[in-house]
């Protein structure tokens, strides 16, 4: 066997420039059940897909910094309300400040994937793979502590699944101690009173997607909650393979009585995510990333998890619960599998005064670990928030109000295709309505995301690829064009219509228009009537080919190309091509003369196109027309001053 190369101990923060732009088998039964799926998937969300598409081209040094190299594993961390971000990298650690357009970096001497951030005290704490003797370093105003090693806080590999989690000095990891040994994955408290793990048989080749402390209304009853994703124990071939959960875990607990429990936790639950929609038959059974966004006014149990679920043809969708209900699931339910009755204290029930779980309670929860009850997403018909044919693979939640006072949900989720997508989910409009209202590319480099963080202070989103990392504005306004009825046809609640132009509501200093009518928005300018196209003219010879293209500006329009009263060509939402294009095989006369691109969206409709196609002779005819109009002006603007001089001397 080949031994690991020596650890590594030195480390230096040389200052450096932000680099400037480089130049540079049942296969068919398979095929029916994906068509079908297709099939179904265009009834009931049409708006899931983004209604348009956009490039964020920022400025380099103040929104975006090349890495100069790749980095084939990112972390990133930024705190709100701060205008830096650090991410880690191979070997080196990145300071970026995009208002000043400087950066820093640490740097280490060999193989370190920096897998872990994390505030701590006045300094930040960077953990990582460290030649695979996981390591932590302090970096305090420009200076590198090493802390040693530091199992658990930073896995062998960047590749293994990693989670960690800090409570003040209490630390809880999903990290293996052994690289070579303990295999299981595990749930442990690392740091604090008593070091505790899950026990071997309660979850099966788990892997972590989140962990968040919960304070419940009495100290002892306060709660860890992580989602993961395990094998599913059911092997019937029609049963997904996966299975998405949520665990409990008790933050008082203080282990068992007995020597199989005294280093366990004795307080484990999980319970099954359910994510399906009964209408579609559609079951979304892959947990991929989960947010949880607090209550505005401080109540634990309203606070929302949104997670993103994805299936075995990588369809997604979002699913909302509240951690009241999953709460009431642990607090109330059976015991999948278990018909007796249950022990008092019942399992997962959090003891008042440290007090250890009884060796009984320990045993029925250790060998029946899952609840009967699933949690179910919000709402009366308990189905996802919506479902899309795009593979999301990220996602954070922004609650923000309107100049108007209306509170809207708006998500970011990351695609497969490096692209982010902007879910509006209103709070108050009567019945509920989800409206993709764009696609962003945020990298100059087309690219994975592998890290995403939202901060709400600054409307900013940070995102990184192997190549860069971008500072994205919530409030892209000036991007929406045709005027008023452009910018709300967007329906995008960071933007409104203010002396001209589509602003951020955030940087007008008064009330701007917005809407409040979800269905026809465009009723709210003052002109009922849209921009139209300026017409653009075209010189053919008879017998020719041509074509007009009109750019499907959005996805959610039907195009059609019109030729006097009669719809030449039509383009239905979803049209694979980014534009509706008519084509002309063979110009005969009859084809010379107006068309007219319309666009309609419900009863929004615009003219996005006007051409005229002239024949060679009215082409001619047109321009000696307009010589003859323009020698005429030009004689009377030279005949004009003599008259008017003649007048004044008279």
């Amino acid at each position: 066997m080949t031994p690991p190369p020596p650890r590594c101990t030195s480390l230096r923060v040389p200052r450096c420039r932000i680099p400037g732009p480089q130049v540079r088998s049942g296969l068919p039964l398979q095929l029916l059940l994906l068509l079908l799926w297709a099939a179904a998937d265009t009834q009931g969300h049409p708006k899931s897909g983004p209604r348009i598409s956009v490039v964020w081209k920022g400025r380099t040094g103040k929104d975006r910094v090349d890495f100069g190299s790749a980095e084939p594993h990112t972390v990133l961390f930024h705190e709100p309300g701060s205008d830096s971000v650090w991410v880690g990298g191979r070997g080196k650690v990145y300071l970026f400040n995009f208002p000043e357009g400087k950066n820093a970096s640490v740097h280490t001497d060999c193989e370190n994937y920096i897998t872990l951030l994390e505030r701590q005290g006045e300094g930040l704490l960077a953990c990582g793979t460290n030649a695979r003797h996981p390591s932590c370093w302090s970096l305090v105003n420009g200076t590198v502590e090493s802390l040693g090693e530091r199992r658990g806080y930073a896995p062998f590999s960047p590749d293994e699944n990693s989670l960690v989690l800090f409570d003040g000095d209490e630390v809880y990891s999903t990290i293996r101690k052994q690289e070579y040994n303990g295999k299981i994955p595990r749930f442990r408290r690392i740091q604090g009173e008593i070091e505790l793990y899950t026990s071997d048989t309660v979850m099966q080749n788990p892997q972590f997607i989140k962990a968040t402390i919960v304070h419940q209304d009495q100290a002892y009853d306060d709660k860890i909650y992580y989602f993961f994703r395990e094998d599913n124990p059911d092997k019937n071939p029609e049963a997904p393979l996966n299975v998405s959960r949520v665990a409990q875990l008790c933050r008082g607990d203080q282990g068992g009585e007995s020597s199989l429990s005294v280093s366990k936790w004795n307080t484990f639950l999980k319970a099954m995510l359910v994510c399906s929609d009964p209408l579609t038959n559609k079951n979304f059974n892959r947990l991929q990333d989960v947010f949880l966004l607090p209550d505005p006014n401080g109540q634990w149990r309203d606070t929302r998890v949104y997670g993103v679920f994805s299936n075995p043809w990588n369809y997604s969708a979002v699913c909302v619960y509240s951690l009241g209900d999953i709460d009431k699931v642990f607090r109330t339910s059976s015991l999948k599998g278990y018909h007796t009755g249950l022990p008092t204290p019942r399992p997962g029930k959090c003891l008042p005064g440290r007090k250890p779980i009884p060796t009984e309670t320990f045993q029925v929860a250790d060998s029946h670990p899952e609840v009967a009850q699933r949690v179910e997403p919000m709402g009366p018909l308990k189905t996802p928030l919506f479902h899309s044919k795009y593979h999301y693979q990220k996602v954070v939640v922004h609650r923000m109000h309107t100049s108007h006072g209306e509170t809207f949900h708006v998500l970011y989720l990351t695609t497969d295709r490096g692209t982010i997508h902007k879910v509006v989910k209103s709070e108050e409009w009567e019945r509920s309505l989800v409206f993709n209202i764009m696609e962003i590319q945020p990298f100059r480099r087309a690219a994975a995301i592998q890290a995403m963080s939202l901060d709400p202070d600054r409307r900013k989103l940070y995102v990184s690829s192997q190549w860069e990392v971008s500072q994205v504005p919530l409030d892209l306004c000036d991007i929406y064009g045709g005027g008023c009825h452009g910018c709300l046809m967007a329906r995008d609640p960071y933007c409104g219509w203010d002396q001209g132009h589509c602003v951020s509501i955030f940087s007008s200093q008064r009330s701007v228009l917005q809407s409040i009518n979800p269905d026809e928005p465009h009723k709210e300018c003052p002109n009922p009537k849209p921009d139209e196209a300026p017409p653009q003219k075209v010189s053919l010879a008879r017998n020719s080919r041509y074509y007009l293209s009109c750019p499907m500006e959005s996805r959610h329009a039907t195009y059609w190309w019109r030729h006097g009263e009669k719809v030449e060509q039509s383009c239905e939402p979803g049209h694979q091509s980014p534009n509706c294009i008519l084509f002309i095989e063979n110009l005969t006369d009859g084809h010379y003369g107006h068309y007219y691109c319309e666009a309609q969206e419900g009863s929004y409709v615009r003219k996005a196109q006007h051409w005229q196609l002239l024949s060679e002779d009215e082409a001619k005819a047109q321009h000696l027309l307009g010589c003859a109009h323009a020698l005429l002006a030009s004689l009377w603007l030279g005949v004009l001053p003599t008259l008017i001089l003649g007048l004044l001397v008279h």
